[in-house]
């Protein structure tokens, strides 16, 4: 038996076959968990609740220990368990289809209520674009938007990262319990996200990673957000789930290009064709968010039309570079170029294209890219 309001939740979510949509259906037909677990089987049933809801609170014993876990997990003074009825939950996410009836968040609760804005992506995402995702953040963050993602490697965990740059506040919403981080390279970034924002679950103490979960997560980090930023996606990346949910829950949804040729980025002009916006700098996000949020003024003014499309940072010329440098960058162009293909078109030999290539990468003006290429990764003046 359930002793607490609170309590009632927690067992309704644990049950089997319970999930959010079943949740709702519930909290429709009796206004509360505790009632719907109080009532006979014969009662749920002529409300017209689905027979794994009719039947499931018989199990009510089997997730009395994971109860019990979740709120031991809540007792730590920045944990939080949220449920749907509490003020604290966030408007957005309480306007879905399915909003999950709990959430486990660990940090500061607040962050949920601020404007979000997503920045999603490839996890196997090149240095160029994680360096945009970064310089995204930091600049929407500085303008006054909570930076929202998942806190998977790549794009994520560089918009995350951009956040905390600038000291913005940024939220992780994962697919795993509120007490496992995934992947575990990002333990460390995950609690800097704890002091400087929140980390949020749908998914009680104890879930371990699923697959199937990651779907659920993505419709949570669109439903909190005004809209969805898609930095490089390939065709089955999962950032597009996000994307399309955005579409579906009536938020913005933009993308950034790139190359045609690149196959990471073939998912964000997949979303561009289905009418997503085509975004090259954080202020035309911007843009897009202001006309979504009703009484949004960004923090920082929006910078010039002329300075860097990716991030609206000022560009920088070609007057540190030699001679040779340049001739390399103009061989490059702006899509990613096979060692042997810049030999020809610069017109050098190996050991010298090598060095300038180390030159150029140092500086930050190129990186590598997956297969052996090489990819410009500023905006230079003049080239």
């Amino acid at each position: 038996m359930t002793d607490t309001p609170l309590e009632s939740w927690l067992c309704m979510v644990r049950l089997k076959g319970i999930g959010a949509l079943t949740g709702n259906r519930i909290l429709e037909a009796y206004g509360d968990p505790a009632s719907y677990l109080d009532a006979t089987e014969a009662d749920r049933a002529a409300r017209g609740l689905p027979r794994v809801a009719v039947t499931a609170p018989r199990g009510r014993a089997a997730v009395e220990d994971g109860v019990a876990a979740d709120q031991r997990w809540a007792e730590a003074a920045d944990c939080h368990i949220i449920t749907l009825n509490d003020p604290r939950y966030p408007p957005p996410l309480a306007r879905i289809a399915d909003p999950p009836p709990v959430l486990f968040l660990r940090g500061d609760a607040e962050a949920l209520l601020a404007p979000q804005i997503a920045i999603v992506g490839a996890r196997h995402a090149s240095e160029n674009g994680r360096r945009t995702a970064e310089e995204f953040a930091a600049h929407l963050s500085a303008a006054g938007l909570t930076i929202t993602s998942g806190l998977a490697l790549g794009i994520d965990t560089a918009a995350h990262e951009g956040a905390l740059a600038v000291n913005g506040p940024t939220v992780a919403v994962m697919a795993t319990g509120p007490d496992r981080v995934y992947p575990r390279e990002n333990r460390g970034l995950a609690h800097a996200i704890g002091h400087c924002g929140a980390i949020v679950t749908e998914m009680p103490v104890g879930t371990p990673v699923t697959r199937g979960l990651f779907p659920r997560r993505n419709r949570l980090i669109a439903a909190l957000s005004v809209g969805t930023v898609v930095i490089e996606a390939g065709r089955n990346s999962g950032a597009l789930g996000t994307a399309y949910r955005a579409i579906e829950a009536d938020r913005e949804a933009m993308a950034v290009p790139g190359s045609i040729h690149n196959p990471v980025v073939k998912g964000c002009h997949a979303l561009i064709r289905a009418g997503a916006r085509l975004v090259e700098s954080a202020d035309q996000v911007i843009e897009e968010i202001a006309r979504a949020v009703e009484d949004f003024t960004p923090r920082v003014p929006a910078s010039n039309n002329e300075d860097n499309t990716e991030t609206g940072h000022p560009a920088s010329d070609w007057t540190a570079l030699d001679p040779q440098e340049i001739a390399v960058l103009e061989a490059m162009g702006h899509d990613p170029v096979a060692f042997d293909t810049l030999l020809r078109r610069a017109s050098l030999t190996p050991d010298i294209l090598s060095s300038i290539l180390l030159k150029l990468e140092l500086s930050g003006d190129i990186a590598p890219c997956s297969g052996g290429y090489y990819m410009r990764t500023s905006n230079r003046a003049g080239g």
